[in-house]
């Protein structure tokens, strides 16, 4: 694996910084936070940048390229590409005496795998560059980014994901109803912090809920 082979590169100061927990530092700054947050952009722009040409204009727009991006980078699919790129060993092994604990859990854990792999991706680009950071990216996300393609989440599953790397949630709420009983449709907004991000009607308020998720997403693309 190329992203593996870049990490092994490494020199030993962003390693250590890569495989730290800010929970084992006096320093956060000493801990992966900082490279997750560049990792995280450079990860979103080199699956971008495979994904854009490679799909027609007319069939992908930028709410589905949204949202296959959303599931190709998603938690799980970070969590997953850690686990085979040895990340939870590694990480426990670095953790320091009398901690080992506490690493045992955390290797567990998908948001802390998620950032890690993040954090070797941004190690990386600072060590190696753009071009071939993004193509051991593009590699080591393959099999997700044609998972992705070959079979999408439904809307309000890549919003949650979309909006679960922003640390916010999304919220449904039915603004009216519409019809007698046996033909009643429904109109739902999905609200994000308070604001209305999309809208949808539908004879069921699971469809009408899917309808405003994809609106979200397509808002969310153009902002």
């Amino acid at each position: 694996m190329l992203l593996a082979d870049l990490l092994n590169e490494l020199p030993d100061d962003l390693e250590r910084q890569v495989f730290t927990h800010a929970s084992w530092s006096e320093r956060r700054s000493d801990s992966y936070t900082r490279l997750a947050f560049l990792g995280d952009s450079v990860l979103a722009l080199a699956v971008t940048t495979h994904l854009y040409p490679r799909l027609e204009a007319e069939r992908f727009g930028a709410g589905r390229l949204t949202k296959i991006r959303a599931q190709a980078v998603s938690g799980p699919s970070c969590r997953t590409v850690a686990e085979r790129l040895g990340v939870p060993e590694r990480l426990h092994a670095a953790a320091p005496a009398g901690v080992q604990e506490n690493a045992a859990a955390l290797v567990e854990t998908e948001r802390v795998l998620a950032s890690v792999i993040e954090a070797v991706i941004g190690a990386c680009y600072l060590h190696a560059g753009y071009d071939r950071t993004a193509e051991a990216v593009v590699e080591a996300f393959g099999p997700e980014i044609e998972e992705a393609l070959e079979h999408p989440l439904d809307f309000k599953s890549a919003l949650q994901e979309l909006l679960a790397r922003r640390g916010t949630e999304v919220s449904y709420e039915v603004a009216s109803e519409i019809g007698p009983p046996h033909e009643r449709t429904y109109e739902v907004v999905a609200r994000v912090d308070g604001r209305e991000l999309g809208s949808g009607s539908g004879r069921s308020k699971k469809h009408a809920e899917q309808q405003a998720a994809r609106e979200a997403i397509d808002r969310l693309a153009s902002e």
